[in-house]
């Protein structure tokens, strides 16, 4: 496969309450994290889980910056163990805002 093969063309995906980030390069992570969060507001979750993996935290890091920095993100934490544990961030979001 080459890479002429890849079209520009942006990838729609589902905005559900969730989202797994490990099929994005690390270079796209704050943008997709940004527009998920803005159509994840818009369609009124109250809370949702980001998906970043364990690994060295580079990508955990990253997520909870833009959380941190996006007006109606209420508050944000590591997953429950059996939802991903620290491999993932619940982020609450403020439905009103």
């Amino acid at each position: 496969m080459d890479v002429d093969d890849f079209s520009d063309e942006p990838v729609e995906i589902e905005i559900t309450d969730s989202i797994d980030l490990h099929s994005f390069h690390p270079s796209e992570i704050r943008d997709v994290v940004e527009v998920y969060l803005a159509e994840a507001h818009k369609k009124g979750f109250a809370i949702v889980r980001i998906i970043h993996g364990k690994g060295v935290g580079v990508q955990r890091e990253i997520v909870r910056k833009v959380l941190s920095e996006t007006d109606f993100v209420e508050s944000f934490k590591n997953a429950p163990e059996f939802s991903g544990s620290w491999g993932a961030t619940i982020a609450k979001l403020n439905i009103n805002n």
